[in-house]
């Protein structure tokens, strides 16, 4: 219980830090959006309505105080203004509507891309010393090294362009509407290998390394050479002594991993223009839409914390040495 409070205080700390700085960083900046909107549309919007857009985009002139209180009420309730690029579409819902593309595609390859790597790991860590710990390190380690934009360039231009094979960009065609036929899914599925692939790749051999690295130290522990010594089946332990335990670390990873899944891929979305998280976030830094971008970082951060939130309560009940740390140290 203890543990479970420690945390959550850390917890609360750190999204009242998030949303503090969220709400500071934009008004140290010059300008405001409506100051922006007046700009871009200079010679055909009348200056006058200054103040009718700055009562649409939620700015005050009241003291800093006044308008963090009415910021708390606003994002309690989920209104984050109005977005300057797709104006007058408020920042919700466009945050509504890229969300679940950007976790059906980030989330699915982070999560396939973790599993996929820590059972290489785990099979390469068993088989130290053969072939196969021999090249996958080697391989994953040069696909781990590719940047995330050359990957996707590359397979955009070989299996869309030239092959012909896949959609180019979005996320399905837009002959097509939204619905659960299994027409549009296939459609979907077929917008989303090549962005996938490119993450899926690129992610791997981080899960590997970390995996086969854990899993030879562990092998090396005096419980495991002892359950060996007993007579333990090698399935057993393979998976239930050495990897159980080697899988700790991998863990912390893959929920900080599933945090970041929210922000998306910036640059794998840009690429195949991708309607999620990452490509709007770029399209709102293009635009100067600071609603937008405030909107987004927030949803971004909270997510990391309550995924890292997360994973300390698992890493608490799969290891009770963590939490005997922690109570050691407070």
């Amino acid at each position: 219980m203890r543990y479970f409070a420690q945390r959550f205080g850390f917890f609360i700390l750190s999204l009242w830090a998030a949303i503090t700085i969220n709400f500071l960083l934009p008004r140290f900046m010059p300008g405001n959006p409506a100051e922006v909107m007046i700009t871009r549309y200079q010679g055909r919007l009348n200056p006058l309505v200054l103040h009718s857009l700055e009562l649409q985009f939620g700015i005050s002139h009241q003291p800093l105080w006044q308008q963090y209180v009415t910021y708390v009420q606003n994002m309690i309730h989920g209104q984050f203004g109005l977005s300057i690029t797709y104006y007058p579409v408020p920042v919700i819902s466009v945050i509504e509507n890229s969300l679940p593309w950007t976790l059906g595609l980030a989330g699915t390859a982070t999560v396939v891309s973790s599993i996929l790597g820590v059972l290489l790991g785990i099979f390469a860590a068993w088989k130290r010393g053969g072939m196969a710990d021999t090249l996958l390190p080697v391989v994953t380690t040069f696909t781990s090294a590719i940047p995330y934009q050359w990957l996707a360039l590359l397979l955009l231009y070989i299996f869309g362009f030239s092959l012909g094979w896949f959609p180019t960009a979005h996320s399905y065609s837009a002959t097509l509407s939204p619905s659960l036929h299994p027409a549009f899914i296939g459609n979907v599925l077929d917008h989303a290998i090549l962005p996938a692939t490119t993450m899926i790749v690129t992610a791997l051999g981080g899960w590997l390394l970390g995996m086969r690295n854990n899993m030879i130290h562990t092998l090396g522990e005096d419980y495991v050479v002892f359950a060996e010594a007993k007579g333990v089946t090698q399935k057993r332990l393979k998976y239930m002594y050495a990897a159980r335990n080697a899988m700790l670390p991998s863990l912390t990873g893959f929920g900080m991993a599933l945090g970041f899944v929210v922000g998306g891929s910036v640059l794998v979305e840009s690429v195949f223009s991708y309607p999620g998280i990452g490509y709007q976030l770029v399209t709102a830094v293009q635009n100067e839409d600071y609603p937008l971008m405030q909107g987004l970082f927030l949803i971004i951060a909270v997510s990391v914390l309550l995924a890292n939130f997360i994973v300390e309560m698992l890493y608490g009940k799969l290891d009770p040495r963590v939490k005997k740390g922690g109570a050691g140290r407070s």
